[in-house]
C-alpha cells in the first residue's frame, strides 16, 4: 500500500461562505506551510485569482505541491496557471452542475476541451488532476486513454455529496462502487461535502486511496467544530497513523504522481 497523500483545501466554503479562510497571497502561503507541517503534501488552491504571486509565495514557504483549482472556469481564464508553472491543474471530466449557498455553476466541458487540456499539460509540464463526479466522468477518462492521449498514473479525485445536478450519495457504498470502475493505473483520492465525511475518509485510508480535506470540502472536525484547514489535516493524519498508514513525503508524492 502506498503512503497516504493528504490534499489540503484552504479555500472558500461553498456550504457556508461566512466561514473564514486565507484570502491574501501571504495568508495562503502561511496556511500552506501549516498544512504541510501537519501532514499535507498537496495544496489545492484557488489563489484568489492571483496565480503568479500565490504559486511563488507558497513555494518560498515549503515544498508542498501546488494543485491549481477552479475547474469551472474556461481554459482562456486559466492560462496564468500554465504560464506560471503550477505543479497540477484540476480538470472536471463532465459538466459543472453545482448548487451552493448564493452560487450556481452550470458550465459545459466537452471532450474537445478535455483534449485541449491534455495538450496544454504536456506543453507546460503540468500534471492533470481529473475530477470524477459520477460514472460518466470515468467514461470520458477512458475515452482519453483509448485515444492514447494519457499515460498512467491517472490522478483522479472522486467527489461525494456536493450539491447540484452532479451530486452523488456520500456513502461508503458509492465510494466502493465508483472506485471499482476506475481504469488500471489510477491514483485515487476522495472529496466529501457532507457530515458523513469521516466514513469515506476511513474507507479510503484503509483501501489504499488518498484523501482531501479543508474548508472548501467540509470545514468541521469529527466533533462538529468549525476549524481551520491545517487542523483538519492534522486530524486526518492522526486517523491514518491510527490505522497504521504512513504519510507520504513531498518527494514520494512527486514520484507517485509522475511530477
Amino acid at each position: 500500500m502506498q503512503p497516504l497523500i493528504i490534499i489540503a483545501t484552504p479555500n472558500v466554503c461553498w456550504l457556508n461562505p461566512d466561514v473564514d479562510y486565507p484570502r491574501t497571497t501571504d495568508a495562503i502561503a502561511e496556511e500552506a506551510h501549516l498544512c504541510y507541517e501537519n501532514g499535507a503534501t498537496i495544496l489545492h488552491t484557488h489563489a484568489e485569482g492571483k496565480w503568479k504571486e500565490t504559486i511563488a509565495a507558497v513555494r518560498s514557504q515549503c515544498p508542498i505541491i501546488v494543485q491549481c483549482g477552479m475547474s469551472s472556469q474556461p481554459i482562456a481564464e486559466r492560462m496564468d496557471i500554465f504560464k506560471n508553472k503550477g505543479d497540477m491543474i484540476s480538470i472536471i471530466l463532465n459538466h459543472h452542475d453545482e448548487s451552493f449557498v448564493g452560487a450556481e455553476f452550470n458550465v459545459l466541458h466537452p471532450k474537445e476541451e478535455l483534449i485541449e487540456y491534455v495538450q496544454l499539460c504536456k506543453k507546460y509540464g503540468i500534471i492533470p488532476e481529473w475530477e470524477v463526479w459520477h460514472a460518466g466522468s470515468i467514461w470520458n477518462l477512458n475515452y482519453l486513454i483509448k485515444k492514447k492521449l494519457l499515460k498512467p498514473p491517472y490522478i483522479t479525485t472522486l467527489f461525494f455529496g456536493w450539491p447540484g445536478g452532479t451530486w452523488s450519495p456520500p456513502t461508503v457504498e458509492e465510494y466502493l462502487c465508483r472506485r471499482k470502475l476506475l481504469p488500471e493505473g489510477c491514483a485515487c483520492n476522495v472529496s466529501i461535502m457532507d457530515k458523513s465525511q469521516r466514513d469515506i475518509l476511513t474507507a479510503a485510508i484503509i483501501n489504499g486511496d488518498h484523501v482531501r480535506v479543508g474548508t472548501e470540502d467540509y470545514p468541521y472536525n469529527h466533533n462538529g467544530e468549525l476549524v481551520t484547514t491545517h487542523e483538519l489535516v492534522k486530524e486526518t493524519a492522526e486517523m491514518a497513523r491510527a490505522f497504521g498508514r504512513p504519510l507520504a513525503t513531498a518527494k514520494q508524492v512527486r514520484k507517485m504522481i509522475g511530477l
